[in-house]
């Protein structure tokens, strides 16, 4: 358990998406961040993942890691690490909760988060940090189970046996969707314009892969632009 009388430490999670940044934000402002860590699983936005998160964490003085997993493309074939395909523009239909679990599959990754938490908790232990931050979010929740607050609770019960400190996992948006978050975002002077929200690495954010898709939506519903925030 952490211990009452300071403030609990965490180690984050950051790939410089909306959701690990706003978690990120929100740690800065109710916890000591002890790490951000970002990963490298051979995913097609890593190097503007690392490039955008790095920026984060060195804005707000935090140390970063990078830990490259090069091995995932040993166990999976999804279009994140390989030549196939992307869903994107037309193939993507975020309203359609049928089309989302079928773009969902296209772009699933067996046990990434049980992977890179694990990791993540590894590192929280040998910092004496009490907390793992992931960014997830209700939104995809829905065809992702392991972005749910259920995944995170069988997450903690695990590491009452894997870690010596009884690490925890901590989210601050497994209950908002994408357009809660901006909102949220908001609200706490986020810059939107750091995040990487989009599945490639292009120069900028691609708009029509799923990730943008729903960005993009989220941003509307706040009254922002997204063309205009991506440059």
């Amino acid at each position: 358990m952490a211990d009452s009388k300071r403030l609990s430490s965490a180690v984050v999670l950051l790939s410089a998406g909306l959701d690990s940044s706003f978690g990120f934000l929100k740690a800065l402002k109710e916890m000591s961040v002890s790490l951000a860590l970002t990963f490298d699983y051979g995913q097609r936005a890593a190097v503007r993942e690392i490039e955008r998160a790095g920026l984060m964490a060195r804005a707000a003085g935090v140390e970063h890691k990078v830990i490259s997993l090069p091995w995932f493309k040993d166990f999976t074939k999804t279009s994140l690490v390989s030549g196939e395909k992307i869903p994107s523009g037309k193939d993507v239909s975020i309203d359609d909760l049928e089309r989302s679990f079928a773009t969902a599959k296209s772009v699933w990754v067996p046990n990434r988060n049980g992977i890179l938490l694990s990791i993540a908790a590894g590192f929280a232990e040998g910092l004496k940090s009490d907390f793992v931050i992931p960014g997830f979010n209700a939104e995809e929740a829905a065809t992702f189970p392991d972005n749910s607050g259920e995944y995170l609770h069988s997450l903690d019960a695990t590491w009452k046996f894997s870690t010596a400190t009884g690490v925890r996992t901590h989210c601050f948006s497994t209950h908002l969707n994408k357009t809660q978050i901006v909102a949220e975002g908001q609200r706490l002077g986020m810059d939107f314009r750091q995040v990487w929200p989009c599945y490639f690495a292009e120069s900028q954010w691609c708009g029509e892969c799923e990730s943008c898709q729903r960005f993009k939506r989220a941003l509307s519903a706040n009254g922002l632009s997204f063309e205009e925030l991506r440059g």
